[in-house]
């Protein structure tokens, strides 16, 4: 079981209690009092991301990509924490902020200002829990996926995050698909995206496809066994011959109740 991100935290957590014990044992009780704080909250958050639990709703990301003060302030170790993690290693890594896998469709990593984002206006599937969706990305369409880092999006969440997809493709509007980094949660829902729109045959197919125009992509065990599931379920595949281009989307039939659609929309 790959526990990826539950392993990771918990770590943290030691170290922060390691420094918080040290801390009182010389004698700096106040100084230390936040170092016991970020490692009950890291905690935390390896307790509610291990595979056997996983609740990515325990920061309470809502459905416009905001975080309600009150979990900013509570959560606010882990939170910061990533953010500027994530900077650091964006900034380091030389990566594109994006790239495009297909015509009008585009995966990548968390577009924390306009210029990280594709052009043409593009709907965007956020699959984070810990980002925020940008201020100035208001009356974009917007679809929210809070799926833990090093997680998968659970299979039936695949196939209505594509539907909605779809439908925007058929609409000729770009699509851009993003988590922190652009290497295994978005990928994840771009490999069901580029089958469903007739793009590739499989998944394992859209895997190679992402991977000659994204190559640091990496899903881990989580997320193969969630799109082997969404493919196992998917009542329909179109095949390449259905679509003349990849952005020509067939109508998607699959099958699903209203209920199990996202109800996480704007746009």
């Amino acid at each position: 079981m790959d526990v990826g991100l539950s392993i990771l935290m918990g770590l943290q957590a030691t170290a922060l209690f390691l420094i918080f014990v040290s801390l009182q044992n010389l004698d700096f009780t106040l100084l230390s009092l936040p170092f016991l704080y970020a490692s009950l909250v890291s905690l935390l958050v390896s307790l509610a991301s291990h595979p056997s639990i996983n609740i990515p709703t325990l920061l309470r990301k809502k459905q416009d990509g905001t975080f309600p003060i009150w979990s900013l302030i509570i959560f606010s170790p882990y939170l910061y924490f990533v953010r500027i993690f994530s900077f650091l290693r964006r900034f380091t890594s030389g990566e594109e902020p994006y790239n495009e896998i297909c015509e009008g469709v585009y995966v990548g990593g968390w577009p924390y200002s306009v210029d990280k984002l594709p052009p043409g206006n593009p709907a965007i599937i956020d699959c984070t829990c810990e980002f925020p969706r940008k201020e100035e990305f208001k009356g974009r369409s917007y679809l929210c996926l809070p799926t833990w880092d090093t997680r998968a999006p659970q299979p039936g969440e695949i196939e209505s995050t594509v539907e909605w997809a779809s439908r925007k493709r058929a609409q000729n509007v770009p699509v851009f698909i993003h988590c922190a980094y652009g290497h295994g949660r978005s990928v994840a829902v771009m490999c069901a995206l580029l089958v469903a729109l007739g793009v590739v045959e499989d998944w394992k197919k859209a895997e190679l496809f992402i991977r000659e125009r994204r190559p640091y992509i990496s899903m881990n065990s989580v997320q193969y066994k969630a799109l082997e599931e969404w493919s196992k379920h998917r009542l329909s595949t179109p095949s390449i011959d259905e679509v003349n281009s990849s952005s020509a989307v067939p109508s998607t039939s699959s099958g699903r109740s209203r209920a199990d659609r996202p109800k996480n929309r704007s746009g």
